[in-house]
C-alpha cells in the first residue's frame, strides 16, 4: 500500500532470508535501509543477508560502521547479535546478545528466524529461560 514504508520492505527482506533468497532480501533492505537510514535494525538484518550470501567482507564493513556509530549514538546491541548469528560467530552472537539482555532492550525477536544459526547452543535455551520464555 505505501512502497515507501522502510519496515515492509525489511520484513519482505527477512521473508527472503528465510526462503534463501539473499540477492531479493539484500535489495529489500538495503531499500529499507535507504528509506530509514538511521534505524539500525535494518543494518543488523542486511548484515545478516549479506552473510548468508557469502558477502562476508560486506557484513564486516556493516559491522565496523554499527560500532563506529556506536561511539556517536546508541546502536542496540541485537543490531550486533544479527550478524554475528549471520556470520556463524556464535560466542559473539551470544555476548551481545547477552549485553542485550543486562541493558534490558527489549527482545520480542529472541525467536526471529535469524538466530536460528544458534538455537541448538545451550546458551540460546540459557537466555530464553531467563527471560521466562519456553524452549
Amino acid at each position: 500500500m505505501d512502497a515507501n514504508f522502510a519496515y515492509a520492505h525489511y520484513i519482505l527482506g527477512e521473508a527472503y532470508i528465510r526462503k534463501g533468497a539473499f540477492a531479493e532480501a539484500i535489495g529489500e533492505i538495503q531499500r529499507a535501509t535507504t528509506l530509514s537510514p538511521n534505524i539500525t535494525l535494518y543494518k543488523g538484518g542486511l548484515g545478516y543477508a549479506y552473510a548468508g550470501a557469502g558477502q562476508r567482507a560486506e557484513a564486516r564493513k556493516l559491522l565496523s560502521g554499527l560500532k563506529e556509530l556506536s561511539q556517536r549514538r546508541y546502536v542496540s546491541s541485537w543490531d550486533f547479535a544479527l550478524i554475528y548469528s549471520g556470520l556463524g560467530e556464535k560466542d559473539h552472537a551470544f555476548a551481545f546478545l547477552e549485553k542485550a539482555y543486562q541493558q534490558h532492550v527489549v527482545m520480542w525477536w529472541i525467536r526471529s528466524p535469524l538466530l536460528d544459526p544458534l538455537r541448538s547452543d545451550s546458551r540460546y535455551a540459557d537466555l530464553l529461560r531467563r527471560m521466562g520464555l519456553p524452549k
